[in-house]
Formats: C-alpha cells, structure tokens, sequence
C-alpha cells in the first residue's frame, strides 16, 4: 500500500460524529493518515468544507484522506457528496475511503487526479463490485468493527479477499500493537481503527463517551438495526435497550425492498444525524448512541493519538509502509 505515502500503515477511521479535525491532523503527523468525514466536519464540528480542510492543512501538511459514502438517498445528498470530492481533490487531497455504495463515479474523478481510492467491504460481492469500478485498494471491514459492522471475522474475510489482488486493509477489533502486528502478520497492509482514537485527548467526544469506551468490556458492545437500517456496533446503554437492536416489522419489511430501502434508511439516518450529534457532546451516565467496536474491551485510558501512532510503529515488520 505505497500509494498512500504514510510512513505507518494506520488509518484513523472516518468516523460520524468523532473525526474532528485536530484528531484528522494528530494522526497524519504522527505517520498515520486521518480520514475525514464530511458531514462530521461540516454538521457536527461547523466549518465550511473547504475552510475546514484548509484548517486540518494548518495543522499538518502529511496526507489526509477522505471519506466518501456514496449511497444516493437522495439527489441533492449525492450532489453534495459530488461537491465535497471536487473540493477535497482542489485543497490536494488523493486517498479516498469509498462506502455504501457503487465508487464507480470516485474512481473515475480520483484517478482523474492521480489520486487512489479504498473501498469499505464487508464480503466478497461487494469487493467484487469495487474492483469492477476500479478501486486501488479494500478496507476489510470485519465482525469486530465499530459504527457499520460485517458478518466474518477478521482471518476469514482476509481468505475471503486475498485473491483478488488488491491490497487488504483490516478494519475492527485493534486497539494494541500486539493486534497490530498480528493483523500485518496475517497479510493484511494495514489496519483501520476507530475506537481507539475516541478515546485520546484530541477527539472531542464527550468525557463521558471517552470514559464508556474505557470502562466498556466486549460483551458491552452490541449490534443494533435502529440506527442506519444495518447493523451498527454501540455501547450498550440503557438508551439503547429501551430502543432495541432489531428493526420493527414494517421497517424491516421496508429495508428488504429494492425500492424502499433508500427511503427507510433515510429516515433511520436523519433521526440518528442529531442524536449522535448530540451524543458526541452530551455529559451523560447513559448516553444515546455511543458508538464502538470489540476492541473498546482493549481500552484502558486515555491517550496522546500521536503516541498511539508512535507506539505502533514500533511493531512494524521492517520498514512496511501503505
């Protein structure tokens, strides 16, 4: 994974609503690469897209890469979507993270610019669709990730992929160096992690989500339908049993159907857009929707991102690089 040009193969992952732009910078001039995540950057944290990639650049000038969801809920989502690719290609921006959806039309625009485009993945169809659209590279995204979640674990979705010629990045369940370096070990060439980088000091996530993600043990961390319409890994809070992890009937019968999915998921994200915002802030014992992986159970204090970065690389196997 050369194309990227970091010096260590960590992705810090896009994540809704965590990826403020002081995390984004740690972990890019610590070696890593941040990733941004648009309507994170713009709804949550307010700056206007383009001034805030121009921020994140005051802070570091290594690469950042972005975060792409490309699923068309709807027209005027796909055109901003469309905006926010142009403007990050204009302020220098070349490693895309493509999710939910065909990156057909990224793959076209980035390779257009010399750039190189990921792929989220959770099972071998959708690897095969991305390397039909042209991706440069698959984030392997594992039973033991945060946020969106896949179905297999970390070891068979790398057998799952691993002929199909394009570089693996493992996503879900890291948060040491020694699963790091086990996942390199496997093959993969790299890692994405998420909730580790919750819990640092330059994430500006609530004291209370930080201390959840601490104090979280893996059977803490549940799956719920009630978010997006797919499953989403969360801390388990009384919030959350209230709500429950399942969709109820009519909305799972929606989310089936080719032609309602869209709109169901729409509504699943437009309410949970302002109860993770407000999540993200919010002092609270219980919380709303705290979003984690498995590998929270390895989390046990808060921490520098660039230490995190720092003390990563010194597992590396040799002087590997993305």
């Amino acid at each position: 994974m050369e194309q990227a040009r970091i010096e260590i193969p960590l992705l810090c992952g896009a994540m809704y609503p965590c990826s403020n732009p002081e995390l984004v910078a740690a972990v890019s001039e610590a070696g890593g690469m941040g990733i941004v995540q648009p309507v994170s950057l713009t709804y949550v944290h307010g700056y206007d897209f383009r001034e805030g990639l121009r921020h994140i650049r005051s802070m570091t000038d290594k690469p950042i890469g972005m975060n792409a969801l490309i699923e068309k809920s709807s027209r005027s989502y796909h055109q901003r979507m469309t905006q926010w690719v142009n403007i990050a290609l204009e302020e220098g921006v070349r490693f895309f993270v493509t999710s939910l959806g065909n990156p057909r039309w990224v793959v076209e625009r980035v390779h257009g610019a010399g750039g190189i485009v990921y792929h989220d993945v959770t099972e071998y169809k959708w690897a095969a669709k991305g390397l039909e659209a042209g991706v440069d590279g698959l984030i392997a995204v594992n039973d033991r990730a945060g946020g969106h979640l896949g179905g297999r674990s970390a070891k068979a979705l790398y057998e799952e992929l691993e002929g199909m010629g394009l570089p693996l990045v493992c996503a879900g369940g890291i948060a040491t160096p020694r699963e790091f370096a086990a996942a390199l070990e496997m093959g993969y060439s790299g890692v994405q992690m998420g909730t580790r980088f919750i819990a640092t000091h330059e994430c500006q996530a609530s004291a209370s989500y930080k201390q959840a993600i601490i104090a979280a043990g893996e059977d803490d961390i549940v799956a719920t339908e009630r978010i997006t319409g797919v499953p989403v890994s969360v801390i388990r809070t009384p919030y959350i049993e209230r709500l429950g992890v399942h969709a109820g009937p009519i909305g799972r019968w929606m989310l089936q159907g080719r032609r309602t999915k869209h709109f169901m998921r729409t509504l699943y994200a437009l309410k949970s857009l302002w109860q993770l915002k407000r999540s993200l802030m919010k002092e609270s014992a219980t919380g709303d929707y705290w979003q984690a992986g498995k590998s929270a159970g390895a989390v046990l204090e808060l921490a520098s991102a660039a230490d995190i970065v720092r003390e990563f690389s010194r597992v590396l196997p040799g002087q590997q690089k993305i």
